[in-house]
């Protein structure tokens, strides 16, 4: 019984894996014609009703309350930031590539709880560390030729990320995972507000590396297949974040997490089809060190995740906002 719940979890995690790259699929096929900031815009006022729809799905009554606004507020920022530079890094990177420096979460993660939670971390796991820092320096490649600075906006994605997991983890206990998502939601909109007044104000940067002129490109108004597409990141968000919680709800998390990582194919099978990219041989060695480095890491987590004080990797963990 136990392995046909943990098959039906690899399911649902795969086709939340499938359905997730569709979002990074629409923003490289469009993003090329508005800013990523009129993309979080449009994502978000889908976004919005539809995190209201899994708070009522939850039991709750009313509306969504939470009793740390301040870490809400935070929280928000951080998968604001995080989800804008991702998108930024989509203009300018092969989509292999920038899975492959994705993997690397839960290095980000552990080193994170070091310092913000006093964890303790053995040698062997400081090891692993290291393994995934060659891992991503093979990806990115600072000071060669083959540099392409759209890694650091990604690189800050995955950092941002992997703040937001330390702050999920202290609010969990209190807010539920509708609540958040709420809350972000709302974050998102209101920041997107602020920030896009001040690109607009910067105006569009001549000669400027393509992440930045995703950031300041000029509002347009979108045709109607655009704006399909646009509002279709918000209800992909919402596949996305069903079938990975219904993953982890059915399958236990140490045997399906690993799972996480066929994100990598997909996108190497999406910038193919679509763009012929071929992953260089670099990135490809680059995301078998960070992956591996990854899944030793989750592996000793899993192990270590009934003791206290410990950041169990898990990437839904998140809520599977992002």
């Amino acid at each position: 019984m136990k392995n046909t719940s943990n098959l039906k979890g690899i399911g649902f995690l795969l086709l939340a894996m499938l359905i997730g790259s569709l979002q990074a699929v629409a923003v490289k096929w469009i993003g090329g014609n508005y800013s990523v900031l009129e993309l979080v815009t449009v994502r978000s006022l889908v976004a919005l009703p539809i995190t209201f729809l899994f708070f009522r799905l939850e039991g709750k009554k009313g509306l969504p309350t939470t009793s740390q606004p301040k870490l809400q507020v935070v929280r928000g920022i951080f998968l604001f930031l995080s989800y804008t530079t991702y998108m930024m890094g989509l203009a300018a990177l092969p989509l292999a590539d920038i899975e492959a420096i994705r993997f690397s979460g839960p290095m980000m993660i552990t080193i994170l709880s070091v310092f913000m939670l006093s964890e303790k971390v053995e040698l062997r796991r400081w090891l692993a560390l290291i393994v995934g820092f060659a891992g991503i320096l093979l990806i990115v490649r600072p000071g060669s030729t083959n540099f392409n600075a759209g890694s650091l906006f990604v690189l800050i994605s995955v950092l941002f990320y992997a703040l937001t997991v330390i702050l999920t983890r202290k609010m969990k206990a209190t807010d539920s995972s509708a609540t958040m998502a709420y809350f972000s939601s709302w974050v998102y909109l209101i920041a997107a507000f602020i920030t896009s007044p001040l690109a607009a104000a910067v105006g569009e940067v001549p000669n400027a590396h393509p992440s930045i002129v995703f950031l300041f490109h000029a509002w347009s108004m979108p045709t109607a297949l655009d704006l399909f597409i646009m509002s279709g990141l918000g209800l992909v968000w919402a596949g996305w974040m069903y079938f990975m919680t219904r993953a982890y709800s059915t399958a236990q998390a140490s045997v399906i997490a690993p799972f996480e990582y066929a994100s990598l194919p997909i996108s190497i099978m999406w910038g193919f089809a679509l763009w012929h990219e071929i992953p260089a041989g670099m990135t490809i060695a680059g995301a078998v060190l960070t992956l591996l480095s990854g899944l030793y890491i989750l592996v000793q987590e899993q192990k270590q995740k009934r003791e206290p004080n410990q950041i169990v990797v898990d990437n839904a963990a998140l809520e599977n906002e992002a």
